[in-house]
């Protein structure tokens, strides 16, 4: 790997005339690093070390080395904020040689043992194959606090984790509380009381945690709580709750919102679901784990998503959703099998997926009504397993009705597959 000046000073906390790093030639993430640092008679500590004959001051080889071992600890911590790499100690140092201006100084930074905060790595000086410096360095390694951009409004109340980014012109309000590396993109808005769990990613013109667009709301104190690696694309909207539907909106883990999706207040939404541009959840929504609910969707407040559901695109979803099932259509929406593609995807079994076949097949293509359909499946012993106990319970709880209408020919043929 080879990187230039631009790839180090945004590494490094050093900026000229202190920068002593010129090219990386060679980083192995986690392991090793070797850089470049061009020694020319111009640089500022020349002029008086020493008058008429030069040398690069020993000090200034171990800090060439520190810094490229910051480069190397940054890469080597990922995800992980580092907020300051600073040098603690030089063990064993040996200078071999001058440094003089003509010289290309190569350091070579190997990573060793960690202790708490405290990390040891060799370092390494050589000139033309010859070594000039070598020694042991002791660095000290702190977690990163938030990094805010100027132009940035974030309440002063307004509590923000390590290692996370706000963008230019985005709005944090008083009572927002975000986790650690979180990303707040350009002209955000996170307000209300709300909390952001880890590695959330708020792209820019989201809107998250406002008023509630509903006309029974007065102001009072209600809260949006949203769980961690969730995404939310550019201009979606997320209301905090309501004191009627029991004052807070809350979202579980690993959600992918995409561009224009609105959460409306009071909605509870599990993990691991994905939501496409302009999917629209009304009021009191509730979207179980796994589901799929496709662009321009709109779901009617008070129902629910089972989970591993898929709603297809454009669909008006007026009663429960089936879990496992894909429901599409407009007024009114039709299921149309299993969602075989996406519950193999998630791992389930041939065995598990001719049991709910089995349990659909009384729900959708026999003549019974809803009623005696849960009963054949409750008494069926041969389909007993935990989905399809979970799907019984789903449509006996249901208080708005769940969507049962058959989608057709393709339907049957879907549930035979």
């Amino acid at each position: 790997m080879s990187a230039g000046i631009p790839h180090v000073l945004d590494r490094l906390r050093d900026r000229y005339p202190s920068v002593l790093v010129d090219r990386i030639d060679e980083h192995e993430t986690g392991r090793r690093i070797v850089a470049v640092k061009n020694v020319t008679v111009n640089e500022e500590f020349f002029q008086g070390h020493y008058p008429g004959a030069p040398l690069l001051p020993a000090v200034l080889t171990i800090e060439a080395l520190a810094q490229v071992a910051t480069l190397l600890v940054i890469e080597h911590r990922g995800g992980e904020p580092v907020g300051q790499v600073a040098l603690r100690g030089v063990n064993r140092a040996k200078f071999r040689r001058q440094v003089v201006p003509g010289d290309r100084l190569r350091l070579e930074v190997t990573l060793g043992d960690r202790v708490g905060t405290l990390l040891k790595v060799q370092g390494l000086a050589s000139v033309e194959g010859q070594t000039v410096a070598e020694a042991e360095l002791v660095l000290v390694v702190q977690s990163g606090g938030a990094q805010v951009d100027p132009t940035a409004c974030v309440h002063p109340s307004a509590r923000l984790g390590d290692g996370t980014v706000v963008g230019p012109h985005a709005v944090i309000g008083r009572q927002v509380v975000i986790g650690r590396r979180c990303t707040v993109g350009a002209q955000a808005v996170i307000d209300g009381r709300t909390v952001l769990g880890d590695d959330n990613r708020v792209f820019p013109f989201a809107s998250i945690g406002l008023e509630p667009q509903d006309m029974k709301y007065r102001g009072e104190d209600t809260a949006l709580t949203i769980g961690h690696h969730n995404i939310f694309r550019e201009f979606v909207t997320i209301h905090r709750g309501t004191a009627g539907g029991g004052g807070a909106t809350t979202i579980g883990d690993h959600n992918l919102f995409m561009a224009y999706v609105h959460v409306a207040h009071d909605c509870r939404i599990g993990s691991q679901s994905i939501f496409g541009n302009s999917a629209t959840l009304g009021g009191h929504v509730t979207v179980e784990d796994c589901a799929s609910i496709s662009a321009g969707s709109g779901v009617h407040q008070f129902c629910r998503v089972g989970r591993h559901a898929f709603v297809g695109g454009y669909s008006v979803v007026t009663k429960d959703a089936l879990p496992f099932a894909k429901t599409v259509g407009g007024r009114p929406a039709r299921v149309y099998g299993l969602n075989v593609i996406g519950l193999r995807r998630r791992g389930f079994t041939d065995d598990t997926l001719g049991r709910l076949r089995k349990a659909y097949r009384y729900l959708v293509q026999s003549k019974l009504n809803t009623s005696d359909a849960l009963t054949q499946i409750e008494g069926h012993p041969e389909i007993a397993c935990d989905e399809v106990a979970y799907l019984v319970q789903f449509i006996r709880t249901a208080t708005r009705g769940v969507i049962l209408r058959r989608g057709g020919r393709r339907a049957d043929e879907t549930a035979d597959d």
